[in-house]
């Protein structure tokens, strides 16, 4: 026992057939498995019975003690070990139940009840984040909280306070829109099933078209939603997990972590790839996959700053450079592996770069293309797996959804640079001068047929500053003399 780390896990309790009887979670390994046998006799029979059972035990490290809940309430539901009750039954942790009404509520229970055509989201590891999620629903999507029923097509004479206050649509009186009730479920649906992104994308359609309708209050509305759901997606560990573990996913995950002799179970994978445009300005990406599954509210895309040219070897290390100094300066979480697209070149730049930072125990891997060859720092050769090999479509997964985002990024930064007025190469002028220029002057031809004089009467604009836009477009400058 004096191996076990000091920090957090999961520890599993073995009786004589190597069978699973006991699954916890701990803040520290060592100390609370220790704890089990520091006296001879527990008041529990049942505690009692599980110590005497006891004839080996393995743990899983993970970086937090939120992961510790995830991977305990997961290996609880795969294995059901006989002494964990509470998670086999599964009624430990908080469900959301949106009910099955004509203007639904939404309703925290620790019971699913089959049958009554109710919407249940969860289970959710942490009651406490749980109602913060629920807060930033409140403020932002609030439903009704009373049970008038109006099946019967029966209302209340006038609504309660929360709809004078902005908190209620008031289907209670028959204020409410029926479309707009439903719109603002489904809303609440995503967010709570951890799905940021989609809901952002509704959101931001809205506020465009409120802005589009000059309803700047309703736009600004959205604006500030749409900050605070990003606010809450940037926590490191999903709050919800599904129930039950998909067998392929968990296949998936134990056969990954064989492969590739992981200290732990993968439940966070990292995949990175480069991408250039035009042979020339680059972006890396990283992608996350949380238990198997992509979480693209945790996507990040890195404009490559200190690398000249197509150098896919040190793009690799910088990108990895500037995202983890980020994490080790926020104490945020690391995966359990960091997955390269690429082959033994971009591998040993990204493990010198993991060094350099003292993380040389993160797990570290490429993946090549064509033959899907993997790569591990320390082997001589490559590993190659069958197609067919759970563990390499996983990794095929990551790498392709990686490569996916590159290409992405590398195209919206295209696109913005096709937008962007011409005038922001001249320096000195940004957004705002180029917006005021072209709102006086009507295009970039027309300004460069002005003189200096005709250009610095716009606000902002320095004689010398038109000058240089003169410069810039090709135009004919003033001599000060004339």
């Amino acid at each position: 026992m004096a191996s076990l780390p000091l920090r957090p896990g999961v520890y599993l309790f073995h009786d004589e057939n190597r069978a699973v009887i006991y699954v916890g979670k701990a803040k520290s390994l060592r100390k609370r498995v220790q704890s089990y046998f520091r006296h001879g006799g527990f008041a529990s029979p049942r505690l009692r019975k599980l110590v005497s059972s006891i004839r080996d035990i393995s743990f899983i490290r993970t970086e937090t003690e939120a992961e510790a809940l995830i991977t305990e309430a997961r290996l609880i539901k795969q294995y059901q070990p006989f002494f964990n009750i509470d998670l086999k039954m599964g009624e430990r942790y908080p469900y959301v139940k949106i009910t099955d009404e004509p203007f639904p509520r939404i309703v925290i229970t620790r019971h699913r009840e089959e049958g009554d055509g109710a919407d249940y989201i969860g289970p959710f590891v942490s009651a406490g984040e749980l109602r913060q999620m629920l807060r930033l629903v409140e403020r932002f999507f609030p439903l009704r909280i009373c049970r008038t029923d109006s099946r019967g097509g029966k209302w209340a004479a006038r609504p309660c306070v929360r709809y004078d206050l902005g908190r209620c649509l008031g289907p209670c009186a028959g204020l409410a829109d029926p479309s707009e009730y439903r719109e603002r479920v489904a809303d609440i649906a995503l967010l709570l099933r951890g799905q940021s992104a989609s809901l952002v994308g509704r959101l931001r359609e809205r506020m465009d078209k409120a802005s589009a309708s000059m309803d700047f209050e309703t736009a600004g509305r959205y604006r500030d939603t749409i900050r605070a759901i990003w606010r809450l997606s940037r926590r490191h560990v999903s709050m919800v997990f599904s129930d039950p573990l998909d067998g392929g996913i968990w296949k998936s995950l134990t056969q990954l972590q064989e492969v590739l002799s992981l200290p732990t179970l993968p439940w966070r994978i990292e995949g990175y790839d480069i991408s250039h445009f035009a042979g020339g300005e680059a972006y890396g990406v990283c992608v996350v996959f949380e238990q198997g599954l992509p979480n693209p509210s945790l996507y990040r895309r890195y404009r490559i700053r200190t690398v000249e040219g197509i150098d896919d070897f040190r793009s690799i290390a910088e990108v990895l450079e500037r995202r983890y100094k980020r994490v080790l300066e926020e104490s945020g979480v690391f995966p359990q592996l960091i997955l390269i697209d690429g082959g033994p070149g971009q591998l040993s730049f990204a493990v010198e770069a993991l060094k350099a930072l003292g993380l040389a125990d993160v797990p570290v891997a490429a993946i090549a293309k064509r033959e899907e060859l993997l790569y591990v720092p320390g082997r001589v050769g490559p590993i190659r797996l069958p197609r067919e090999n759970e563990a390499l479509m996983l990794l095929q997964r990551v790498r392709d959804e990686s490569h996916r985002f590159a290409i992405a990024a590398n195209r919206r930064a295209g696109r913005k640079r096709m937008s962007r007025s011409s005038l922001e190469d001249v320096p000195g002028i940004g957004k705002i001068l180029a917006s005021r220029l072209l709102s006086r002057f009507g295009s970039v031809a027309r300004i460069s047929t002005l003189t200096p004089e005709e250009i610095s009467s716009v606000k902002g604009v320095s004689a010398e500053v038109a000058k240089r836009i003169i410069r810039h477009l090709g135009g004919r400058e003033q001599d000060d003399d004339e």
